[in-house]
């Protein structure tokens, strides 16, 4: 046994590698497999990168580490120290704001703040406190009726992953020489500029060396995780690039994963059309970027920030009409179970921070997150979007090694209280009102600068406008406002407004 927490050895083997096996199909005959779980139309998601969320103290293996101060410079590399008890910490805060499920990007071994680097899939980083850690918070989610998702990385590992070590100390002789894609021998991990490191790795970046799936030994490696995560209580995956890893074993991989929990959810990371992962044999839903650029950049016009350059979350100015139509045209491709489990998002751990995107323009952020939980799908807000955190992307804009949007929780800073506030009246109002859950507004460009929403007896107004108000149509007595951001009259909906109304449905 490696560490704490009594994981299997590395090669242990949990499900036959073959997809047309016995136990395959008698998997695929018992489990609940194409549609997604009813339960994630009513999640609201918080995403932890847990390195800078929130440090506990009570991790034993931390101690005498030299750990950057907390709140140092996220563009540096190194770890700040963020662990998995000061999630269960936080969980009072989290529950507060309406928050479900916590979705946590990588958190097993590796030596990489972002941990997308694995050595060890069966034991959860020491940094983090562990097995114990998980266990602990798992079983603190689940007492508050709340759900964990965890990230898997099964495209590629890190360096030190223990069979990839193995091939780099023995070379041709190494019995796991075939669970990666080697060119030529020797290899090189550390190849100096222009030099190839001999072997197939995730973006030409050798410390990421990819598996090869056409390996029975590592598909059965990798499914042993997916199942062994399951079994210790977790609820569900986000899958890190799928659409790098042959199709068929995502079919493999929901076999086992459903085969644990039929209630589990599978999310993919494909950010644009995923029609051909989301039809009920790989993936419940997707990380739904287009539903959150497309929403940054309507509410904020001309004052985007253009900076960030990513084909798949384009950040250009929208019309009314534009934003309507993305909409339309995403929710258009999927059947209604599919829409209502896509994790909508405005920003994440790999994009700048929303609030960087709108130049700090806290009027804006508030309409797009309102934006946000009135679609079909989980909403899914960024760690510390609630504390007002406006960090950018990687690459020039950001002036370091590492993505600028990974900033330390500013547990001891004050606070923008209203947008804690915008958030909490978000996920109160979809709790309430189902239409808000299940796509049932239908969405209408009113000029350039508002869009509406109606149905199902709702009616939503967004002004988007920094000078203009918007003359609102004659309150019926029946009218209720459930909602206000910013400011309105009876006639008149203010500038960076929205209203959300009850109208008593006709009777006929």
């Amino acid at each position: 046994m490696q560490g704490e927490g009594a994981g299997p050895p590395w090669p242990v083997v949990f499900f036959p590698a073959s997809e047309g096996s016995a136990s395959c199909k008698r998997l695929a005959a018992v489990t609940a497999f194409s549609d997604p779980p009813a339960w994630v139309a009513d999640a609201v998601i918080y995403q932890i990168f847990p390195d800078r969320f929130r440090r506990s103290g009570r991790v034993e293996a931390q101690r005498h580490l030299a750990l950057k101060p907390w709140g140092s410079d996220p563009r540096e590399e190194g770890f700040q120290g963020g662990d998995l008890y000061g999630v269960i910490d936080a969980l009072d805060h989290l529950q507060e704001m309406g928050f479900t499920c916590l979705y946590l990007t990588p958190i097993f071994s590796s030596a990489a703040n972002h941990r997308y680097h694995a050595y060890d899939y069966f034991q959860v980083d020491p940094l983090l406190g562990g097995n114990a850690a998980l266990d602990a918070l798992i079983a603190a989610v689940h007492a508050r009726g709340m759900r964990l998702i965890l990230d898997g990385v099964f495209n590629h590992c890190g360096r030190g992953f223990w069979a990839f070590h193995h091939l780099v100390e023995n070379g041709e002789a190494s019995p796991y020489r075939d669970w990666f894609h080697v060119n030529r021998w020797p290899v090189r991990p550390y190849p100096i500029k222009g030099e190839d490191c001999g072997y197939d790795c995730w973006w030409a970046v050798p410390d990421l060396p990819k598996f090869n799936h056409a390996n029975a030994a590592v598909r059965e490696h990798l499914l042993g995780v997916g199942r062994y995560w399951m079994e210790r209580g977790i609820d569900g995956w986000r899958l890190d690039v799928p659409a790098e890893v042959p199709a068929d074993f995502w079919v493999e991989f929901r076999q086992v994963v459903r085969s644990v929990n039929s209630e589990a959810w599978i999310v993919g990371e494909i950010w644009g059309d995923a029609r051909n992962w989301l039809r009920g044999e790989h993936f419940d839903g997707v990380m739904n970027y287009r539903m959150g650029w497309s929403s940054l950049c309507w509410v904020a016009g001309d004052q985007l920030r253009q900076g960030y350059r990513n084909p798949e979350y384009p950040l250009n100015p929208l019309t009314s009409e534009q934003l309507i139509e993305i909409w339309d045209t995403t929710t258009g491709w999927y059947r209604p179970e599919v829409n209502q489990s896509q994790m909508n998002l405005l920003d994440s751990h790999d994009v700048p921070r929303a609030l960087h995107s709108l130049n700090g323009d806290l009027s804006a952020l508030k309409l797009a997150l309102l934006m946000l939980f009135v679609q079909p799908g989980a909403p899914c807000v960024y760690y510390g979007t609630e504390t007002g955190l406006a960090g950018g992307p990687d690459g020039d804009e950001s002036g370091g090694p590492e993505p600028a949007c990974r900033e330390a929780f500013p547990w001891d800073s004050v606070w923008p209280d209203d947008l804690g506030d915008t958030i909490r009246a978000a996920a109160s109002l979809r709790r309430d009102h189902a239409a808000l859950r299940t796509g049932e507004l239908s969405w209408r460009a009113i000029g350039e600068d508002v869009i509406q929403g109606e149905g199902a007896g709702l009616c939503v107004w967004i002004n988007r406008s920094r000078s203009e108000s918007l003359p609102l149509p004659r309150s019926k007595p029946q009218r209720k406002i459930l909602w206000l951001l910013g400011e309105c009259s009876e006639d008149f909906l203010g500038p960076q407004s929205a209203v959300l109304v009850e109208e008593a449905l006709d009777e006929t």
